[in-house]
């Protein structure tokens, strides 16, 4: 195996496994039944509606919609490598629909509001854990956080402030088909897509990754980085 290829397979390793510890935090936050990372709650309230389709199929088709809006903004800038955000996000959808069997398959759906409450901090912690090893394996890039950054590059806004109003115009359709398909704004009754659990990871994921991020940088960034440098 040449050098490159060693890089290539250290690279997309660690990327591949922060969608992994991704898709288990999405599959813990529907497991807590207390509300779903803004992300995740339009795919999720579709697979409550339209039953016989997968949360993870929706999860890439939904993010088709994040590689279209790409090329509307970026328009000539936009190149063949942003179409290939399609693969990770078709991996992804894989992935949670297998985060989301496991636990279904290890327990049913919390109800103690303790515990529901101490599943959606691991779910926070996963998340924040599983994007920052996309970052440092500077492999598979999701469509959502590619998006994010060519808003904020193109309007010059902050992060913070782009992926706040990502998130709230996110939750607020979720609201409204939740409210269209179900008559009530959280879900289907059963499975709680809004909640304040959807509050905690918006709000919580941010903050935990100024702790875990330096940790996981630490271990991991020394590793790319010598594989990289390889001649």
């Amino acid at each position: 195996m040449t050098n490159n290829s060693k890089s290539i397979l250290v690279r997309y390793g660690i990327s591949t496994l922060g969608l992994v510890v991704v898709a288990l935090g999405v599959g813990l936050s529907i497991k807590s039944n207390l509300g779903i990372a803004p992300l995740s709650c339009i795919p999720t309230v579709l697979s409550l509606r339209f039953t016989h389709i997968s949360i993870g199929t929706f999860t890439w088709i939904f993010n088709l919609f994040f590689i279209v809006i790409q090329a509307i903004i970026l328009r000539k800038d936009f190149k063949w490598t942003h179409v290939m955000q399609v693969l990770p996000i078709l991996i992804f959808g894989y992935l949670v629909d297998a985060a989301v069997w496991l636990f279904d398959a290890i327990d049913a759906p919390a109800t103690n509001y303790w515990m529901q409450l101490l599943l959606c901090l691991v779910a926070v912690l996963l998340t924040a854990v599983g994007i920052r090893l996309e970052v440092v394996g500077q492999g598979w890039i999701l469509p959502a956080d590619s998006t994010l950054n060519v808003i904020t590059q193109r309007t010059g806004k902050s992060f913070a402030i782009v992926k706040v109003i990502m998130d709230v115009t996110l939750v607020a359709i979720t609201v409204l088909l939740a409210l269209l398909f179900f008559g009530i704004l959280t879900g289907n009754g059963h499975t709680m897509v809004v909640r304040e659990g959807t509050l905690i990871q918006a709000i919580l994921t941010g903050l935990c990754m100024h702790v875990t991020d330096p940790i996981i940088n630490k271990w991991l960034e020394p590793v790319v980085k010598r594989y990289s440098t390889w001649d």
